[in-house]
């Protein structure tokens, strides 16, 4: 979510906009038939694409735009305001580390399933709710474990916090990377990627620098709230080249495999100045609703072997089976590790209730006829022959 010069309250929301596209494929004798089928010789039947689908765990009480990726292609929707709507989320969550084939354990993450009773915070703060967060982090442990004991508590001191809560976040980011850099006793030099959650009410708040990823599971639909901040990416290596830097065979001046980081101060200048590796977190921002049920937030060694579709899918299927979040991570763990991921893997499951997804029912659709039955056999032959 990109934040413009005046600041929107927390529980600001974006109109859905839908797009429908009914498409009509008409043929109404043989002859049609043969000459769409001699245009087209390739057709086949459409293939059945599978979906690209320290241990904690704790529970809790907690609510537009977003990006929903199935393997079948990218759709943008955007969620109606539903003010109105009762839902109340439940926060249980569960995560998973293990160092994989790396020869030393760099992730860091937290899981906060209730903020107010982890800050003990008055009447002043605003609604119930949580926060989590994953660090990914490389050159040493020092950034990435500076990182997850401080940005917190920079969110919740920040000047802005909590009536402009995006702006809190983002100063936070940048505070907390110049701290790091200011305390003698830590290896500068170490970096890490960071990806927090900030859940109040219904209003969650995804933070990103580097590429870990956030992904809603919305009734068996990957809907994913945060980019990876690679190098090559367009708008990345855009921002990169304007500042002076280059991307050399996917790397940030030849060195670094992500275009933002916390740390890395050997890479970036004077406190304040812009650089080519950024801090700067990316922030969408989305209103929960009855049909979200989970949010997978997880570091790149997950990604690298598994679709965000396929984890969702995964991830949905174990939680109908035993409704467990923390199993459910060391579920996804292990499949990556069977996928030979080549990295350490940290992966956290926040669910949205206390009950396991429910079954889905497709509804049934009626089509008109708009070919002959002769039409339709000829087409039949021809697919089952592949032609």
């Amino acid at each position: 979510m990109s934040a413009g010069t005046d600041c929107p309250t927390p529980l600001s929301l974006v109109d859905r906009s839908y797009r429908k596209v009914n498409v009509t494929v008409m043929r109404d004798d043989k002859s049609e038939i043969q000459e769409f089928l001699k245009e087209s010789p390739n057709i086949r039947k459409p293939p059945r694409h599978v979906s690209s689908i320290r241990h904690s765990v704790s529970s809790a009480q907690l609510a537009h735009a977003t990006e929903v990726e199935c393997d079948g292609g990218i759709v943008s929707s955007r969620l109606p305001s539903d003010s109105n709507s009762t839902f109340v989320p439940i926060f249980r969550s569960g995560s998973c580390s293990e160092i994989g084939s790396k020869p030393y354990m760099e992730d860091e993450h937290i899981c906060i399933d209730n903020l107010l009773e982890h800050l003990g915070a008055t009447e002043n703060f605003p609604s119930p709710g949580a926060f989590y967060g994953v660090f990914d982090g490389h050159g040493g442990t020092d950034a990435a474990s500076f990182i997850r004991e401080n940005i917190l508590r920079f969110i919740i001191e920040d000047i802005d916090f909590p009536f402009c809560v995006e702006k809190a976040i983002k100063s936070a980011f940048l505070n907390a990377d110049h701290a790091f850099a200011d305390d003698g006793s830590l290896d500068r030099s170490s970096g890490t990627t960071a990806l927090t959650a900030l859940i109040f009410g219904r209003t969650l708040l995804i933070a990103n620098a580097g590429d870990c990823r956030a992904v809603l599971g919305k009734r068996g639909r990957a809907v994913e709230l945060s980019n990876d901040h690679k190098p090559n990416s367009i708008s990345e290596r855009s921002r990169i080249e304007k500042l002076g830097g280059v991307v050399y065979d996917g790397y940030l001046n030849g060195q670094l495999s992500v275009a933002r980081a916390l740390g890395d101060w050997h890479m970036k200048g004077t406190k304040g100045s812009s650089c080519p590796l950024s801090a700067e977190p990316e922030l969408q921002e989305t209103i929960l609703s009855e049909e979200d049920e989970f949010l997978i937030i997880g570091c790149d060694g997950l990604w690298d072997v598994m679709s965000s579709q396929c984890a969702v899918t995964m991830a949905r299927k174990e939680l109908m089976l035993h409704n467990d979040p923390e199993r459910c991570s060391r579920e996804l763990v292990r499949e990556a590790l069977k996928r030979n991921s080549c990295d350490n893997l940290t992966v956290v499951i926040i669910c949205f209730s206390p009950d396991p997804p429910p079954r889905l029912e497709f509804p049934k659709f009626k089509f008109s006829r708009s070919i002959s039955a002769e039409g339709l056999n000829l087409l039949q032959e021809a697919l089952d022959s592949g032609v």
